[in-house]
């Protein structure tokens, strides 16, 4: 592409990216099935924008891939990487062994050679790192249980693909290897390693990954010292690009996985000064770039193909996707996950992964698959990538509420043996501080959760917890409901707190409640179900930096304890005002400007008057006027 042909392909590119994920989010669908419909669109089975050129965006758009392992390589300090050690090799090498064993084991009995099945094996036990981490993301789901198992079992796929380059290669032997070589070698550009014997090749992928780690180790922050020194941020950032390209371009030379090669740089370079400008300089080009390559899978699925061999591809997938979901229920039970988890550690990483272009590539040029064997293949990948955000959408909406919520159901309620003037319902990152605070004062508190795993892990660190749903009355009742002075509410989703709510001003209306609230419309739904005492999570914390700010930056600190606190009490009385008209949104949105413009008309005035007097220290009177009229 050149010229006007350059600039027509990216004005294509972008316009799909830019007309399809937004409507795609707004669906429901996720940013990265919005790039693979943005693709398939505007691909040659689509509107026909972009022709068989678009092979040669796939392989531009694979740097999104590369710059996207070496950030999380950043991330990864050998440190971090020793204590994950066991998810990292136990679940991940289980999952890659079984399923390479499983998958293997169905090409096999399809009548492949047992070298040509192996490798087809290890190459489908990949899943996709770029879909799985982005979904993951986007859905929150990264600090749950199944997220950090999806997570180590990704990380050591990718890490696993450095030995499987090495292993390819020697499964090429036998008259199968033979003659997918001699038809493939035709059409072959080559690298520095090849035409050496195999033994040869494997040693130089060892040399290369050397050669990386002791590069990374004693050269590049060196070199990274003397780039900062001259204070340039475009040049800072010149040099974080051409080290990933300069690796990736290294790899590739030597038949290697040029996103392996960044990735392990980024596991040294993790430890370095400068791992936060290098992320935050790499980010943007990363994000654009991978979602380049979203759309170039898209683009390249071979429609035509998959029309000449519809049930076969079909059965393919399916194959692929059942095999893998089997797999990683079986290894979830195995390390004890709870049900809810398991089932999304399973969907989330059921699909063939972006490594596997690469890889079939890689063993078709070196004889140990044919071209026959590896399009329909490519083509299974491409489309159980694309049905991965479907997958998840599935599990989400359909596999979930009738299956996932049953292991609750099979364990019973504690019995609950003490009646307490206070009941805590949530006892996590939030309720845990109240009653800790509450406990330690001496204040009997009877602390329920609705997830029995947690319960588990604080009644072994010596809290008495009881497993219970705080919206059932008679649990309430049996916690001493009907007898206790306060339930403090802090569970974690907005929707169990209200139902909670309601069963409490049913049931036991005489209960005072205070609530946590995760947020302004969360708040609001407390206070149209009558709960008085509403503690927006986060407000506190902000005011206590704000306050620090503000004396940092030269105020006294009476005056930024003071200013903090009349912000509190004007926001707490605008919430009150405008939860009665949040329904009306144009008189909303009208009333909350007024009401910024309002507040900081107010702050500055206070200021001002302060400043007439910069000796003045704490006004008694105005202080016992605040402190009576702060609201809760």
């Amino acid at each position: 592409m050149h010229g006007e042909a350059f600039f027509y392909q990216a004005f294509v590119y972008l316009a799909a990216a830019v007309v399809s994920v937004p409507l795609a989010k707004r669906l429901g669908l996720g940013s990265v099935l919005g790039y693979l419909i943005a693709g398939i669109a505007i691909g040659p089975f689509g509107l026909g924008l972009v022709g068989r050129e678009g092979q040669d965006v796939m392989h531009f758009a694979e740097f999104g891939v590369v710059m996207m392992l070496f950030l999380v390589g950043l991330e990864l300090r050998p440190a971090l990487l020793w204590r994950l050690r066991g998810p990292i090799l136990g679940l991940g090498g289980l999952q890659v062994t079984v399923t390479a064993m499983a998958l293997a084991g169905v090409a096999m009995v399809m009548g492949l050679p047992w070298s040509m099945s192996l490798a087809i094996g290890l190459i489908l036990a990949l899943s996709s790192t770029a879909i799985v981490l982005q979904t993951l993301n986007e859905k929150g789901l990264m600090k749950t249980r199944a997220g950090q198992s999806s997570f180590a079992v990704l990380l050591f796929q990718d890490i696993a693909v450095i030995p499987m380059l090495a292993i390819l290669p020697l499964l090429a032997f036998g008259a199968a290897g033979a003659l997918a070589k001699g038809t493939d070698d035709a059409g072959h550009a080559g690298t520095w390693v090849e035409g050496l014997p195999a033994w040869a090749q494997t040693a130089a992928v060892l040399g290369a990954v050397a050669g990386i780690i002791l590069a990374g180790r004693f050269l590049v922050q060196p070199a990274f010292r003397v780039i900062a020194r001259t204070g340039l941020r475009e040049i800072f950032t010149a040099a974080g690009l051409l080290l990933v390209i300069g690796i990736a371009l290294l790899m590739a030379s030597v038949g290697l996985s040029p996103a392996l090669g960044t990735f392990l740089a980024g596991v040294v370079l993790a430890n370095s000064e400068y791992r936060h400008e290098l992320e935050s300089d790499i980010e943007p080009f990363k994000g654009l770039l991978l979602g380049l390559f979203f759309i170039s899978v898209g683009a390249s699925v071979d429609f035509d193909l998959i029309a000449s061999r519809p049930g076969t591809i079909a059965a393919l997938v399916g194959i692929l996707i059942v095999v893998k979901l089997i797999v990683l229920l079986v290894l979830g039970r195995v390390f004890r996950m709870g049900l809810d988890q398991n089932l999304l550690f399973a969907f989330a990483l059921a699909q063939g992964g972006e490594f596997a272009f690469v890889l079939f590539s890689f063993a078709a040029q070196n004889g140990v698959i044919t071209s026959e064997v590896a399009a329909p293949l490519i083509a299974v990948v491409a489309l159980s990538m694309g049905l991965t955000p479907l997958l998840m959408i599935v599990n989400e909406k359909l596999v979930q509420p009738r299956f996932g919520t049953r292991e609750r159901g099979e364990r019973p309620a504690d019995t609950i043996d003490e009646h307490n003037p206070v009941i805590v319902a949530g006892f996590g990152r939030f309720g845990h501080v109240i009653g800790r605070l509450l406990l330690a004062n001496g204040v009997g508190t009877t602390i329920l959760d609705v997830d029995s795993d947690h319960v588990d892990l604080l009644r072994k660190l010596g809290l008495t917890v009881f497993y219970g749903d705080a919206s059932r009355p008679d649990l309430l009742k049996a916690a001493g409901a009907d007898r206790a002075k306060l339930l403090i509410l802090a569970v974690d989703r907005p929707e169990d707190s209200l139902e909670i709510v309601r069963t409490v001003k049913k049931h036991f209306p005489n209960l005072e409640i205070l609530a946590r609230a995760r947020g302004r419309p969360h708040t609001y739904d407390l206070l149209d179900a009558g709960v008085e005492h509403v503690y927006r999570e986060h407000l506190d914390t902000s005011l206590r930096v704000g306050v620090d700010a503000l004396r940092k930056l030269g105020f006294r600190s009476h005056q930024a304890v003071r200013a903090a606190r009349k912000f509190r009490r004007h926001d707490e009385a605008h919430v009150r005002e405008l939860v009665r008209m949040r329904h009306d949104r144009k008189t909303y949105i009208s009333r909350a400007r007024e009401m910024i413009r309002d507040l900081e008309d107010v702050m500055r005035a206070d200021l001002e008057e302060v400043g007439h007097d910069r000796d003045v220290a704490w006004d008694s009177t105005s202080l016992r006027e605040e402190f009576g009229q702060s609201v809760d």
